[in-house]
Order: C-alpha cells, then structure tokens, then sequence
C-alpha cells in the first residue's frame, strides 16, 4: 500500500470508529453488519451499505482484507444483518473473484459512491441468510 493510500485509511478509518460509525448506526434503518470481534468476543456491529437478493446479502468492503468487520468474518464467519429494522443471521463469505466495481453498481448509490471515493482496496463479500 502507498504512503498516500496508507494515510487515506489512516484517516478514513479514525473518522468513521469515532465519529461517523457511532452515530449513524443509531439509526433505525441504516443497515448493520453484525460480526464476533476476534479477540474480545463481544458482537461488533458496523454501518454497512449492501442490498439482500433473494437469500444472499450483498456488500462491498471499502479496504478489503484490512477491515476489521472482514478480518472478524475470516475468524468467525457466523454474522447478523439488520435489513430496514430486522435482523438476519447468516454465513459471511469474502469473495475476492467477484468483481467489486461492479459489485457496486448494483448497490445503494450514496454508499457505493462513497465507498468508491474512500476506498483503497475493494472486496465483495456475500452473506449467505439463513431466514
């Protein structure tokens, strides 16, 4: 990763932990990835942006395997996903031979943007549901 890549999630990452994480997963329908931290575990829920097909769940991780709900995922891949207000367990699945630019296309547009903008390293990730 570049220096200028390196600072960019540095910063991205300080903000959204802090700032932008706590407050908008206060809110009643932004949707939420539930996973099991790796080291406490205690359940870590992160905002996500994503959209359910049928019984999958489709998201795209803005820095791939550096996040820390992915590398929760690859330790424990037993999540929940709030959908418009209801939670769904299912099977969480890294899926690095999908492509994530155009993963995204079929996303939410403001996250998607975003995610675009902010991210460094793309990884579609796929959520088997078990409901």
């Amino acid at each position: 990763m570049s220096r200028y890549h390196e600072m960019k999630f540095r910063a991205v990452t300080t903000f959204q932990r802090r700032i932008g994480n706590p407050i908008i997963r206060r809110l009643p329908n932004q949707t939420l990835l539930e996973t099991t931290g790796r080291t406490s575990g205690l359940p870590r829920r992160t905002p996500v942006g994503g959209r359910r097909a049928g019984r999958e769940f489709w998201l795209v991780s803005e820095y791939g395997e550096k996040s820390q709900y992915v590398r929760n995922i690859r330790a424990n891949p037993e999540v929940r996903v709030r959908i418009r207000g209801r939670w769904h367990a299912g099977t969480a699945h890294p899926v690095p031979q999908d492509d994530p630019r155009a993963r995204l296309a079929t996303l939410p547009r403001f996250n998607s943007a975003a995610v675009r903008a902010l991210g460094t390293d793309l990884l579609s990730v796929r959520v088997d549901l078990y409901d």
